[in-house]
């Protein structure tokens, strides 16, 4: 589903990572961990084509992503939700039309979108907020908004990047029993954190990046 093959990435002459290989399995749930600079947010950009590595070759849901075609794109990231670090939320737009945006885009008829959304603002504890704008919430509120985006579609892939840095033990525990649940009806999961304990007792399998090298692996 997801492979690197001596993947290098620079900005400008440093190497934000470093000849890294690994692959994730369809269905697979895993963590990329390390320290913030370690350059896990880089690789989670490689893999929906944020970025382009500079050496080795990438394949993402039997994509060969050397050879994407700039038209492929949007077929690639059709095929992955993300959570953004950064939220990326439409701040004209209502929770409700933020999470609704993927649907329209492919076509879904109104009266599923509103079926749709509805179950996935539930999944975050977020139905009460519909209606609000983005910037009326809190972060942490923000960032459920964003998971229930990355995964109203019911993607293949989902990537979250630190998904969890907002929120209170509590509700990091329940988004991490979400992406399970999630990975147990088929999805494939990538998650980078530094955070130690939303992988520990997981039983999934953790890459450790340091200084952009893969340091080993562990399971959780």
């Amino acid at each position: 589903m997801i492979s690197f093959q001596n993947v290098s990435k620079y900005y400008e002459s440093v190497a934000v990572l470093k000849n890294i290989t690994f692959d994730i399995s369809k269905g697979e749930m895993a963590f990329v961990t390390g320290p913030t600079g370690a350059g896990k947010s880089t690789l989670l950009r490689l893999i929906y084509f944020g970025e382009k590595p500079d050496e080795g070759s990438i394949r993402v849901s039997g994509l060969d992503l050397a050879s994407l075609k700039s038209s492929s794109v949007p077929l690639l990231r059709r095929t992955i939700g993300v959570v953004f670090q950064d939220f990326k939320l439409l701040n004209t737009m209502t929770v409700f039309d933020n999470v609704a945006l993927a649907l329209r885009i492919r076509g879904m008829a109104e009266k599923e979108i509103r079926a749709v959304v509805t179950d996935a603002l539930k999944s975050v504890h977020l139905r009460h907020k519909s209606d609000s704008l983005p910037v009326a919430l809190s972060g942490g509120e923000q960032q459920r908004v964003v998971i229930a985006r990355a995964i109203v579609a019911e993607p293949p892939v989902v990537l979250a990047d630190e998904p969890t840095g907002n929120l209170d033990p509590d509700t990091a525990g329940h988004i991490i029993r979400l992406f399970l649940d999630m990975n147990l009806r088929g999805t494939t999961v990538l998650i980078a954190t530094h955070n130690r304990e939303l992988y520990r007792h997981t039983g999934k399998r953790v890459l450790k990046i340091d200084q952009g090298a893969l340091a080993g692996e562990a399971v959780g």
